[in-house]
């Protein structure tokens, strides 16, 4: 068990990114709904549940009870590249979904809290889409994601993006409980770094 965990590391995976941009091209437009959180945007930042409370397509919203678990949507069951690379990961999974932040829009600065590894729950992102322009910052640093890339960043800090480009930016982002498998993951990366 690694003890000092950065709030940032790069993990020791790396995915191809271009069947997954295939499989982000073929959803429809529809499947899109905006981020629940209003204040925290400008400009358009929506995402697509893979993995949502109850399995419910279009549904992007924890569950803050606690009650209902999180289960695979209908739309994954389709996206054969994207199930691969949830596949990978053997951890409980709860939600995972697709996060766009489209072209000229911007995150304010804000903290989402109990998603570090002292916590035992991990954000981990792949960027499926990017462009150089798009600025990611945690804690005050820019932290640059390419496609294909699997970061764990630690939210529990303030983070923001800013998207001045004319492409949109998409993530997977999947929302992990720590296990032995995914601690032994960390270390590996936090040696090899």
């Amino acid at each position: 068990m690694p003890t000092a965990v950065p709030d940032r590391l790069r993990l020791p995976f790396h995915f191809d990114a271009a069947p997954l941009q295939h499989e982000l091209a073929s959803l429809p437009a529809e499947a899109w709904v905006p981020h629940f959180n209003k204040r925290e945007y400008e400009g358009e930042w929506s995402g697509v549940p893979l993995r949502s409370v109850g399995g419910r397509d279009g549904h992007i919203y924890p569950d803050p009870t606690g009650r209902e678990r999180y289960a695979d949507t209908p739309l994954l069951s389709r996206c054969p590249a994207f199930r691969a690379v949830l596949a990978t990961f053997q951890c409980p999974i709860g939600a995972a979904r697709l996060l766009k932040l489209a072209a000229g829009a911007h995150i304010r600065e804000h903290t989402d809290y109990n998603l570090g590894y002292a916590d035992g729950e991990v954000r981990l992102h792949v960027p499926v889409t990017t462009h150089p322009d798009v600025a990611f910052f945690l804690a005050g640093e820019r932290v640059v994601l390419q496609p294909g890339e699997c970061w764990y960043l630690d939210f529990n800090h303030p983070h923001r993006v800013d998207n001045p480009s004319d492409t949109d930016r998409v993530h997977l982002v999947l929302d992990c409980a720590l296990n032995d498998w995914l601690r032994d993951v960390f270390a590996g990366a936090i040696h090899g770094a």
